[in-house]
């Protein structure tokens, strides 16, 4: 696959970077990731338990995943967290190699990760963001397209319209994130401006995620039409069509109050689909592109395919 400056910026032989799905990207799985040369991310909320300390278990999946891999690791810090700072604290004392930020103002912890030797990304959704993102002075933007899983952006841009809007405003190195599941669209995102390339679904779908398995297989079994964006009004959010999505779109159309929508949406739906598998009570995040994955795969699998792919396709349109 082709090299970039993201080879460099991250230390890794593929320009590919596994999302740091909140509940999902354990140690074990972003080991196997990094393991196979691209970049595996883990999250402090992965794997704990329902209450649990995020503090603790952050310590924990950076002390399992150096076990398992000596490759270099990202560490994703949504920043919209009540305990973010103390969260990007803790990986200023465990001197982490790379750390995502979303979901907030990347000029609240960069300078400061930068003086502990931390390379910092932050996921935009727009040109506005990307050009106030560049002037933090990070090392590299992730460009997410409404296509994406879990959170988009409020614009709902298309990645393959956004990348090239953000490679004309901005100087960084850009991540193309979004409805990405194969080579295909990694050979799509380079052409159009991007450096790398961000995976959350097709991870998913991996033996060592530990999603529970009816949500893996209902990824399997999508189809193109079976994705929906919903809570437009609160936080536009983009899972699989179930029987939950149904529920909540009908509450939004009859056009229920903030404060109605946020009452049936209660506390961690995101866990119940995606740990322990209750796909109608439980939200259960998936890519506009999750019907083109069919089958679960070994991570290490997933890398090899996208960077043999990726050379296959060149080969035949140079």
């Amino acid at each position: 696959m082709k090299r970039t400056r993201i080879c460099d910026i991250l230390g890794v032989e593929h320009p590919l970077v596994q999302g740091g799905m909140l509940w999902l990207a354990t140690a074990e799985l972003a080991a196997a990731v990094s393991n196979a040369g691209a970049l595996g991310t883990i999250s402090p909320y992965a794997g704990m338990e329902k209450g649990g300390d995020s503090s603790k278990n952050l310590k924990l999946q950076i002390t399992k995943v150096r076990d398992l891999t000596r490759k270099p690791f990202g560490v994703n810090i949504p920043l919209y967290l009540q305990q973010s700072g103390i969260l990007i604290d803790i990986l200023l004392k465990e001197e982490v190699p790379i750390v995502i930020t979303s979901g907030g103002d990347p000029d609240h912890y960069t300078a400061l990760l930068h003086q502990g030797g931390i390379r910092v990304l932050h996921v935009v959704s727009s040109v506005r963001q990307s050009l106030r993102a560049e002037s933090s002075k990070l090392d590299a933007l992730i460009v997410e397209g409404v296509e994406a899983a879990a959170y988009v952006g409020f614009d709902e841009i298309p990645l393959f319209s956004l990348i090239p809007q953000v490679a004309d405003a901005v100087s960084l190195p850009i991540i193309a994130a979004g409805g990405i599941v194969d080579a295909r669209g990694v050979v799509a995102a380079f052409a159009l401006g991007a450096e790398g390339v961000q995976l959350g679904t097709r991870f998913i779908a991996v033996t060592e995620n530990i999603a529970n398995p009816k949500y893996k297989q209902a990824i399997v079994d999508a189809k193109d039409t079976d994705t929906v964006i919903t809570c437009r009004k609160l936080l536009p959010t983009r899972s699989l069509k179930t029987e939950f999505s149904r529920r909540l779109l009908e509450l939004e159309k009859s056009g229920a109050p903030a404060e109605e929508i946020k009452a049936f949406l209660g506390y961690s739906r995101a866990r119940k689909g995606q740990l322990e598998g209750d796909l109608f009570n439980g939200e259960v995040y998936a890519g506009a592109s999750a019907g083109l994955i069919r089958e679960i795969l070994p991570a290490a699998t997933v890398v090899r395919r996208m960077v043999e792919g990726y050379k296959d396709i060149i080969k035949k349109i140079v």
